[in-house]
Order: structure tokens, then sequence, then C-alpha cells
């Protein structure tokens, strides 16, 4: 998470010439379609939709203390009278527990009527202590659990897939995670989103998606997060605004789209940054959805010279379909080229090499190979002709720009 105190709207034009790059380097899929926002066919969400507390209007809490003054009575008011139904408190920050994420306070706020969930800012260094912290926080009451990986996970394959494997292991397999970071997966090719939102993951996926702080405009903000996203096949929950004066019109607008884009209600960052007017905003009518707005349904586009964590989980899904000996590097080379046409041409699809929107939508019917990124060359039977070294080659990629300044931490 960010907040006032450590981002910096970065200058506009800034962040066009940077998408621009991007753009050049993994162009979209052009047709955009029409709809609401609803899974393709073999897009359909890995978790059940409706029934977690993801799925109720969200506020997250960084310092319990100055939300309301740490009274959790006011909390509770304030939360119902803006149609906030789940509170998203830390709970650690690496290897260290914060002991605001307490059995008492977790017991008034869901005897409140909240649901509480806990999240924890992880670097890598540490990342089965990290994943302790978290199970702690579990075992403590939390209704959910976020993780919050940011620019000190970028390369780091190994340490994600140490991190998920050991909180899974504590937690269990159907216990709600999602994962909240950068919205722009294209502008981190080298942050493992295929490790955090893939096969033992994360079921929910809560984008960043901070308009202002980014220098965009909430349109924007949600064809760029979406576009790129949706192949992970996670439910979207956006995080939008209410710190840095954002604007009631903006905020309105933001859940207005949602709705375009699947009506998956939103949360808040933060609530000690959140003034009246905005808390009105939150717990006011919107008047629907953006009438008359096409929400874009496109899948990225991958060819020949892409690289990135997209390539990643491409080829995760081409080894799950039966390209056994395909290797994932996050390289889109000759390869995965060959690779792609003999799926294609298995399916029906035009056979050009290029993974666009139908092949994409085709493909991910497969389940992706899990890689064990966390003990290269040890795994047996296909996996071990997928595995590299503790990363794929795409892990040494910089950063193309960021849009949300990752900052110091508190």
């Amino acid at each position: 998470m960010t907040s006032s105190r450590t981002s910096r709207a970065r200058p506009r034009l800034a962040l066009l010439a940077a998408l621009a790059a991007t753009l050049a380097m993994l162009p979209v899929a052009a047709g955009a379609q029409s709809g609401a926002g609803a899974p393709s066919p073999g897009t359909e969400p890995a978790a059940p939709i409706g029934d977690s507390p993801f799925d109720r209007q969200g506020m997250w809490i960084w310092y319990v203390s100055r939300s309301e003054g740490g009274a959790l009575g006011k909390i509770i008011v304030r939360a119902r009278r803006s149609g906030v139904g789940t509170v998203y408190i830390k709970a650690g920050d690496a290897d260290d527990p914060w002991r605001q994420f307490n059995r008492y306070t977790i017991g008034r706020l869901k005897r409140g009527g909240l649901d509480v969930c806990a999240w924890t800012f992880v670097y890598g260094n540490q990342p089965v202590d990290e994943a302790k912290v978290a199970a702690a926080a579990v075992a403590k009451g939390a209704d959910c659990y976020v993780i919050d990986a940011e620019g000190h996970y970028e390369g780091r394959y190994a340490a994600a897939d140490r991190f998920v494997r050991a909180l899974r292991g504590r937690i269990g397999g159907s216990f709600p995670v999602s994962l909240a970071t950068f919205p722009y997966v294209d502008f981190h090719p080298s942050f493992p989103y295929s490790v955090f939102l893939g096969p033992g993951g994360a079921q929910y996926n809560q984008p960043q998606m901070y308009w202002k702080a980014i220098g965009t405009s909430v349109r924007s903000v949600y064809e760029h997060t979406y576009l790129f996203n949706r192949v992970f096949e996670r439910p979207i929950y956006p995080i939008g605004q209410t710190y840095d004066q954002p604007g009631l019109k903006p905020i309105r607008r933001f859940r207005r789209f949602g709705i375009n884009y699947g009506g998956l209600p939103p949360s808040w960052w933060s609530w000690q940054e959140t003034n009246d007017r905005e808390w009105s905003a939150l717990g006011s009518r919107t008047a629907g959805a953006v009438a008359g707005y096409r929400p874009v349904t496109a899948h990225p586009l991958l060819r020949r010279g892409s690289r990135g964590d997209l390539v990643v989980w491409a080829q995760q899904h081409l080894v799950g379909a039966g390209a056994d000996r395909l290797p994932v590097t996050g390289i889109f080379g000759r390869l995965t080229q060959g690779a792609v046409r003999a799926f294609q041409q298995d399916h029906g699809l035009r056979a050009d090499g290029v993974i666009g929107t139908r092949t994409w939508r085709r493909l991910l019917r497969f389940k992706p190979v899990r890689v064990r990124w966390s003990r290269p060359n040890r795994a047996g039977g296909r996996q071990a002709r997928v595995v590299s070294p503790a990363a794929p080659l795409s892990a040494r990629l910089p950063a193309r720009a960021y849009e949300i300044d990752p900052g110091p931490r508190p």
C-alpha cells in the first residue's frame, strides 16, 4: 500500500511516454468487444463471487490509532453509515507482527457487523518468516488475508514461491487470500504475478488503482488495469483512493466504472486520510453503470520479442496444454512461437504464432503448470523440463515505470 506520505503523482507526460514504450514492446490486441465485463468462455473466476469478505465495500486501515482516534465503536458507526462492510487492517510488516491486529479488536469489529481482514507488507528477504506473520494474523480470527507485495518483490520468484507455499501450508488451500499490488502488470515485467496469482496462490486480485496518484483518469486506470490483469483469471476487486483529495466526482465515477467492469465492490485507501465529504461519497447511491460505455474486454497481445511475467504465464499454460519441453523463461522466442503455432493448429485457430484474445481464451482453458522456483531442478516428471534456476530470464528486467511511487516504508 501507499499513502499521501509516500506517493507522489508522476507527471502525466512521463507516464504517457512510458506507456507508449510499453505498448511498443507489448502491443494490445485490437478489436475490444462490448459487454458488461463478465468473464469470457474459459476465463471463469477461480474463486466464488458473492460470499467472501471481498464482496462488501471495504476500507483500508494503516494505523487503527489514526482511524476515528482508535475508537472501535466510532469505526463501526462510520462504516455502517458509509456502506463499508469490510475493514482491512495492517497486521504486520515483513517478519514484524503489529500489535494493533489483535483478538479484541477483531472481535469487537465483528460484533459490530464488519468483516475484518488482515494485510501485511512483504519484502521477500525472509519469505517464510513473513508467511508466519500472515498465518498468525489468520489464526487470530481474520476473515481474509491480503498480500501487499510491491517493488521489493520484483525479480524474486523463488522468494514469492517460498512465501506462497509457506503461507498455504499454515492456513490451508481454501482460506481467502488476495494480492494487492501495482495495477499495471505490463509496467512490471519482473514482478511474479504468475506466482502470487498462480496455482496455490491468491484466489482474489485487488490492484491499487489510484488514478490521481498515477496521473490518469478513472476510465484509463480501469482500461489499463483490466486489460493486463484479466489473464490471471482471478476476480478483480479494485482499490480506489480517498487520500490526496482525489475529488468527489472521481470517487463516484470510480464506483460507476466498477459496475461496467463486472460490479465487484471496491475498497479504498485509506481510513485515516478520508474526510467527511469523501465518506459521504462512498455511502451515497450511485447512478449505476456509466451509460454508453463499452468496457475493454480484449486480452494483451504477445508475440516474438515480448518479455516479462505475462510471457511466463503464457508459457506455463502452453506447458499445461501439452508443450512439455517448452522452457518457462519469460522470453517469447523461437521455441515459444513454435509452441503457440502448434497449439493454434491443434485448436482450429489461425496459426500465426501470436497470442491474441482468441488464443488467450482457448489457452486459459488449460491448467498452468506450477513451477517450483524455490527448488530449481529438483522436481520430477514434467516439472523438471520447465524449471529455470530460481527465476525466469525475464526476472532480470527492470520496471518500465512506477505508476505508483513505491516510496519508503513506514
